[in-house]
């Protein structure tokens, strides 16, 4: 059936709504919660590009995505792989065959795309359709990569729909993170109808199987979610999910204009404490503050996030040739020549951890800063290995320039006065951070600021980064050594965990005995939450969770 795409979405609710709808209009106006709907608010500062999980790159995207899509797979809050869509799987010996058992009562959202406007139900065909869309260079999706190389096309296609609810996946070689790639929002499930019906304007006319359902979004204004009446997740009481009626999300630019608005209770919650207003909320302890105390909620967890700058390290290249970061010694002493630990407590209030371990971070079940030595703070041990270097006190070498971007100058300066303290000159030069992924991606940065934040949840996605044979990206660094390239592989065949996150913990510590990083801090997670909200936990994944969230209404 072909569908007009510029249908109201007056239509997609019906005219029975429209008393509900009203209510909940009103409830959004203000925080009140009034005619007792429970609607939550939120601000997304970076706006939010799309509604189309094929392009779920940002967390601004995924957030929303999240709320009105499933996976067959989902994390839950400690980061175990739980059933979504699938209600189970099985594993070939070979642990090339994956077979997922979805579930028979998942209905997409009501659309005029379908006949009636009614939903239907989802199938494994929509499974083999919304993974081969990924696939397709004609949509151009930016989670094309997730499928690369891995999946296994010369008997029948990597994607299999056996039956309604059964679903194969095959793999060209055993790939222990699969479930990581496949609860990602880039494998969210998409009715072909919808697809087809809206074309280009589906980013702006989602339908999914997710708990809220679109009701209006007027970009760069706010954008309203429902409730998904229909959804299939019930609580271990048996009540329906979500709790919520609605969300609702504004897009204000300013920092400080959404600090306004969250301090008026006019939102109920804010991701990350912008700097402009840290030191107001926190003190150096990264405790609230006493006259905060009782009106805010801070929640703090670990995220999976490493913030660190990069070098150079392919001596083929005529950048790496002219620059004293070629030598071990020097990148070495860069890594032990300023305070990480005075760093947190001074410019992120204790908020993060002092990246003194490796380079995959906290928050990792393999993580171990025991069996992964990183760096500490010790001028002396810098001091020695410039002289080892042939550098002694710095004599001789030439500045060092370091690329960063705006939000981070403060942090690169920081590392820079320490460094001059062993002798080591290092020019800060703040660019625009499409010029720094630029230049990284075609290793014109010798020296430059960056941060990896986890795509799924297992340090493999962190090792990837210095694995040879990738590209920048993930490989900036250009790092390569076939040692570290055997247990990479290694690592991908082994079925034990135990034994798998002792290789994982061996290639950490390869890389940071070679130093082609300086790990700088593992990031939290650090939400500021309004008291009327129960029930909003935070995730390693930063991943906005409301299926479960309650507003407590006056």
């Amino acid at each position: 059936m072909k569908v007009n795409k510029h249908f109201s979405i007056s239509i997609l609710i019906g005219t029975s709504g429209w008393a509900a709808i009203v209510l909940i209009m009103m409830a959004c106006g203000s925080s009140s919660g009034s005619a007792g709907k429970k609607v939550f608010y939120y601000n997304e500062s970076d706006g939010i590009a799309t509604l189309d999980p094929a392009f779920a790159k940002n967390r601004s995207i995924m957030w929303v995505v999240h709320q009105l899509y499933n996976t067959l797979v989902e994390t839950d809050k400690d980061l175990h792989f739980v059933p979504a869509l699938a209600r189970g799987w099985d594993v070939s010996a070979d642990r090339c065959v994956w077979t997922f058992h979805l579930r028979t009562d998942v209905f997409f959202h009501d659309d005029p795309a379908f006949p009636g406007g009614r939903g239907r139900r989802l199938t494994a065909a929509d499974v083999v359709y919304s993974f081969n869309r990924l696939l397709d260079r004609r949509t151009a999706s930016s989670g094309a990569w997730i499928f690369h190389d891995r999946i296994d096309t010369t008997v029948g296609g990597a994607f299999q729909a056996l039956d309604d609810s059964t679903f194969r996946l095959r793999l060209s070689r055993p790939f222990h993170p699969i479930l990581g790639l496949l609860s990602m929002e880039y494998c969210s499930i998409v009715p072909h109808e919808a697809v087809e019906a809206y074309g280009k304007d589906f980013r702006s006319h989602p339908c999914g199987t997710g708990p809220f359902r679109l009701r209006s979004w007027e970009e760069g204004q706010d954008l309203v979610l429902l409730k998904n009446e229909h959804y299939f997740e019930k609580d271990s009481a048996g009540r329906p999910l979500p709790y919520l009626d609605a969300v609702k999300i504004t897009f204000n630019e300013e920092k400080a204009t959404e600090f306004l608005l969250f301090r008026q209770g006019q939102l109920d919650f804010i991701n990350e404490i912008d700097a402009s207003f840290k030191d107001e909320v926190l003190n150096k302890r990264g405790q609230l503050k006493a006259d905060w105390q009782g009106k805010i909620v801070l929640s703090v967890g670990p995220q999976l996030n490493t913030e660190y700058l990069g070098i150079l390290v392919d001596s083929s290249n005529p950048l790496v040739q002219r620059s004293p970061l070629r030598l071990r010694a020097i990148r070495q002493a860069i890594n032990y020549g300023f305070d990480r630990r005075k760093m947190m407590l001074y410019l992120k209030n204790s908020l993060g951890l002092p990246a003194e371990s490796g380079f995959v971070p906290a928050g990792l079940p393999s993580f171990d800063s025991i069996k992964v030595r990183g760096y500490h703070y010790d001028p002396k041990k810098a001091r020695q290995l410039l002289a080892l270097a042939g550098y002694a006190d710095g004599k001789g070498i030439p500045p060092i320039k370091l690329l960063t971007i705006p939000v981070y100058s403060d942090f690169a300066s920081f590392v820079a006065r320490q460094l001059e303290d062993i002798g080591l000159h290092i020019q800060v030069e703040v660019v625009q951070k499409s010029l720094l992924l630029e230049e990284t991606a075609q290793s014109e940065a010798p020296f430059f600021r960056g941060s990896w934040l986890a795509d799924y949840p297992d340090a493999e996605n962190y090792l990837s980064v210095f694995y040879s044979p990738n590209p920048a990206p993930p490989n900036y660094t250009r790092y390569k050594d076939p040692g570290f390239d055997r247990l990479y592989e290694q690592a991908l065949r082994e079925n034990d965990d135990s034994v798998r996150y002792d290789l994982y913990r061996q290639m950490d510590q390869r890389v940071i005995d070679a130093a082609p990083v300086v790990p700088l801090w593992y990031d939290e997670v650090v939400h500021l939450i309004n008291p009327r909200v129960r029930g909003l936990e935070t995730n390693a994944l930063n991943l906005l969770e409301l299926r479960r969230v309650i507003i407590r209404t006056q």
